[in-house]
């Protein structure tokens, strides 16, 4: 019974991990979902993830031949005060954010996509020492709107809101996947502020070695600046992950995504999110299931690298 009560005991935790205690490398869960413009639930997304995870057995990965779990703890999802105003609830949240980052390699699981507002404010106080940090943003949206449907700010403006604050630099910042309509002004925001746009359409038909130009172009622009990564799974095409609150067709498969996430993993990266997982409109855990993977590729790179003493 007691084995069973320990295996039990770990099935809420990101492949199994243990509590989060002195571990180099931390998972935590961001349960807010109050600003969405279509389909709420990815206040859902942690656990759910979470569960896909286990699938994923002993976790030594394919392509860095480690497995992060001896080297992550799981601090579970953080209390957050979702009725209250936005900026309630950044205030808590980014709390919480920096406390983790003071003493780990942080991965936190979404949420919608304003979240990395916050944790981009956490990041940058503890990693960018008085400079912007690089951003590489994988999105179907440019989130760049300069207001959210008359509303100051949400997950549809964070982007621009970081930039404005010095947050990111427009430099380093590369989007990936982008594609949804919008104006002009939004979808080339990055790019008019310096920075580079991959969309979903230039992508269509390269993997593998077809993607290196991409990868060799982000990888000179970012150089050694610390970098933070955002995932939005709707990046994805709704084929490998309809489980998201405003999919976009015409979008990344799961192998590109792996691909940049595989051949970047030594850039100076300082922490990562995923978000918009909804499982409430997933079919047979396929965007969990990517999710999970996406985190666990992140995580296994990282744990490589510092295996190296890099």
């Amino acid at each position: 019974a007691m084995g069973q009560f320990a295996y039990a005991s770990n099935t809420n935790r990101f492949l199994g991990a243990e509590p989060l205690a002195d571990q180099p490398f931390a998972i935590a869960g961001v349960p807010f979902d109050g600003v969405v413009t279509n389909r709420p639930g990815a206040r859902f997304g942690p656990q759910a993830i979470r569960a896909a995870s286990l699938m994923l057995c002993d976790g030594i990965h394919p392509v860095f031949d480690v497995s992060p779990v001896a080297d992550l703890g799981d601090a579970l999802d953080m209390r957050l005060p979702n009725a209250s105003p936005l900026p309630e609830v950044r205030r808590h949240l980014e709390a919480q954010a920096a406390a983790l980052m003071a003493r780990h390699h942080c991965v936190f699981l979404g949420g919608d996509h304003s979240i990395t507002l916050s944790l981009l404010r956490a990041a940058k106080a503890r990693y960018g020492g008085g400079e912007p940090l690089a951003c590489l943003h994988f999105d179907a949206h440019c989130d760049t709107w300069s207001d959210h449907f008359g509303e100051p700010s949400g997950h549809g403006t964070w982007t621009y809101e970081a930039i404005q604050e010095g947050l990111i630099s427009p430099a380093h910042t590369v989007q990936v996947g982008i594609r949804s309509s919008g104006e002009r002004a939004a979808r080339e925001y990055v790019a008019d502020q310096g920075g580079q746009i991959f969309t979903a359409r230039a992508l269509r038909g390269l993997d593998g070695a077809g993607l290196q130009p991409a990868l060799d172009a982000i990888r000179e622009r970012m150089g050694q600046r610390p970098c933070y990564l955002t995932l939005d799974i709707d990046c994805l095409d709704p084929a490998f992950a309809p489980g998201t609150g405003t999919p976009e067709p015409g979008g990344l498969t799961s192998s590109q995504v792996l691909t940049f996430l595989e051949g970047l993993a030594d850039l100076n990266w300082v922490g990562m999110d995923c978000v918009e997982v909804a499982p409430a409109y997933d079919h047979a855990e396929l965007t969990t299931n990517a999710a999970a993977t996406f985190v666990w590729t992140y995580l296994s790179g990282q744990v490589a690298k510092r295996n190296r003493g890099v």
